[in-house]
């Protein structure tokens, strides 16, 4: 019995969600797909054009769930507790999946080209509320200055998570003080 298009789709994105999850984008292919869902490589190729946009589309579905703003009474502890959720986030077996995707994509600029097209706002609205509720406005690049500094340290240093002091020097040293200057809070000098 043949399967429904939505059902079948579901299937495919359930066994390149397991694949990722297992073998990392390293390992993922149409072929491992394709023979985990029950179907054949053709089915794959008529919703997805390559591995890299089932890859995206695969990853996108593990991160259906929007984590939750923090509310811990100061700007300081919610900047530290959305930069401790995202190591978090890149130090479990998502986060490596998410790190692959992106190693990947220095060497397959279709790959580069759909994890662009896919991002949304990098995140950003999440940093720009907890900001507002602190009655700082600014742009989305200054709002998630810290969480390029995090990513930063996963890319240079290679470790599997980043420890928590340095997480503090990020807020204290650096995000803190460009958010709360005029210059990051949103003033723009004229020329």
């Amino acid at each position: 019995m043949r399967r429904r298009s939505q059902e079948l789709e579901q299937a495919i994105l359930q066994a390149a969600r397991e694949e990722l999850l297992e073998s990392g984008y390293a390992g993922l292919t149409m072929e491992r797909v394709a023979r985990r869902a029950g179907t054949n490589k053709n089915a794959l190729y008529r919703r997805w054009p390559n591995r890299a946009a089932l890859g995206v589309a695969a990853y996108r579905e593990l991160l259906a769930a929007q984590p939750e703003l923090p509310a811990t009474g100061s700007l300081r502890g919610d900047v530290l507790a959305l930069l401790r959720a995202a190591n978090s986030h890149w130090s479990s077996p998502l986060g490596e999946v998410l790190r692959g995707l992106l190693s990947g994509a220095g060497q397959d600029p279709e790959l580069l080209a759909i994890l662009h097209a896919h991002a949304t706002d990098g995140g950003a609205g999440m940093w720009q509320t907890v900001l507002g509720r602190a009655g700082i406005q600014t742009t989305p690049r200054v709002a998630t200055t810290a969480m390029a500094l995090l990513r930063n340290e996963f890319v240079t240093r290679g470790t599997p998570t980043v420890p928590d002091e340095v997480l503090v020097e990020i807020v204290d040293e650096v995000y803190l003080p460009l958010v709360t200057s005029p210059a990051g809070a949103g003033s723009r000098p004229d020329g």
